[in-house]
C-alpha cells in the first residue's frame, strides 16, 4: 500500500471511530436521563463523558466534527425502553466489535492509544458491575413459564390434532389445558420461591411471571388453530412459532445475561419438538386402537 493511500485509509478509520464515539456519547447520556436508580446514570454519565473525550482525542487527529448517527442512537435507546437496559446496552456493546478491530489496528500507529483502549475495554466491565435490573432475577421465572408451556402444549396440541383432527376441538381443548397448567404453574412456582428463604425474588412476582410467559406462550400458540382451517397446516405453523418463541428468547437471554444461544436454543427446541413428535404419534395410536371418531 502506498503512502497516500495509508494515510487515506487511516483517515477513514479515525473518522469511522470518531463518529462511533460521538454515537455512544449521546446513547449512553439519553439512557442516563431516563433511568431511575442513581448509581445507573451516574455510571452512564461517565461513560458518555469518556466517549466525549475519546470523540475529541480522535479530533485532534482528524480535525473533524463528527455527527451521531441519530438513527443508532433512537434504536438503542429504544431497545433499552422496551426490553430493558441490560438488553440495550449489551447489544450496543456487542455490535463495537469493529470498532474494537479499528482500534487495534491504529495501537501502533497513533500515540496516545493504549488509555483510550483501555478505557474502552472498562466500559463493558462497568456496564456489568453496574446492570441489576430487578427483573432480571425473574428471568427464571419467564424461563420456566416459557419452557413448560412450550413442551407441555406443543405436545398437547401434536397429540390432539391426530387425534381430535377439528382445528376448534383442538384449539377449544387446547385454550382450556393451558389456562389451566398456567395457573398450577403459577402457583407452583410461588410456593417454590415462598418456600426458600435465601431467594431474592417475591413469591407473588415470580408466580406473575411464571403465569404471564405461560399464558403468552399458549395463545401464541394455539393461534394457528383459530386462522386455518386445514388441521396439519394448524400444526405446523404451531411448531414454527414454537421454534420462533424458542429462538428470540434465547437469543434475547444470550444477551442480557451472556449465555450460549447456541446450546441454550438447540436444548430448548430438541424438547419441544421431541414431545410434539412423541405426543403426535401416541395421538394416532390412541385413535386407531380406541377407535375413535370426532
Amino acid at each position: 500500500m502506498t503512502q497516500p493511500a495509508r494515510d487515506a485509509d487511516l483517515q477513514q478509520a479515525m473518522r469511522y471511530l470518531q463518529k462511533e464515539e460521538i454515537t455512544g456519547h449521546h446513547i449512553y447520556l439519553k439512557l442516563a436521563e431516563t433511568i431511575r436508580n442513581p448509581d445507573n446514570a451516574a455510571v452512564l454519565r461517565r461513560i458518555a463523558g469518556e466517549e466525549r473525550r475519546h470523540h475529541d482525542f480522535w479530533k485532534a487527529h482528524t480535525g473533524y466534527e463528527a455527527q451521531p448517527a441519530l438513527w443508532k442512537v433512537r434504536l438503542y435507546y429504544w431497545l433499552a425502553r422496551l426490553f430493558g437496559l441490560t438488553f440495550g446496552v449489551k447489544l450496543m456493546e456487542r455490535s463495537e466489535e469493529a470498532a474494537q478491530s479499528a482500534y487495534h489496528r491504529l495501537l501502533e500507529v497513533i500515540p496516545g492509544m493504549e488509555e483510550v483502549l483501555r478505557e474502552e475495554q472498562e466500559h463493558e466491565n462497568a456496564l456489568l458491575a453496574m446492570l441489576d435490573e430487578d427483573w432480571l432475577k425473574y428471568a427464571g421465572s419467564v424461563v420456566l413459564g416459557l419452557n413448560d408451556a412450550l413442551v407441555e402444549l406443543t405436545g398437547a396440541l401434536a397429540g390432539l390434532t391426530f387425534a381430535l383432527q377439528n382445528t376448534g376441538l383442538v384449539a377449544l381443548s387446547g385454550l382450556i389445558t393451558g389456562i389451566s397448567a398456567s395457573l398450577s404453574m403459577a402457583a407452583s412456582e410461588y410456593l417454590s420461591t415462598r418456600s426458600e428463604p435465601s431467594a431474592q425474588q417475591e413469591p407473588g412476582r415470580a408466580a406473575l411471571y411464571t403465569g404471564i410467559a405461560y399464558v403468552f406462550t399458549v395463545t401464541a400458540l394455539i393461534l394457528p388453530y383459530l386462522i386455518f382451517t386445514n388441521i396439519f397446516v394448524s400444526l405446523v405453523v404451531t411448531l414454527i412459532v414454537a421454534i420462533g418463541i424458542i429462538a428470540v428468547f434465547n437469543f434475547y437471554l444470550s444477551v442480557a445475561r451472556d449465555e450460549s444461544f447456541r446450546r441454550r436454543f438447540l436444548e430448548m427446541a430438541g424438547l419441544s419438538m421431541g414431545v410434539a413428535l412423541l405426543s403426535f404419534l401416541i395421538g394416532a395410536i390412541m385413535r386407531s386402537v380406541l377407535g375413535i371418531e370426532v
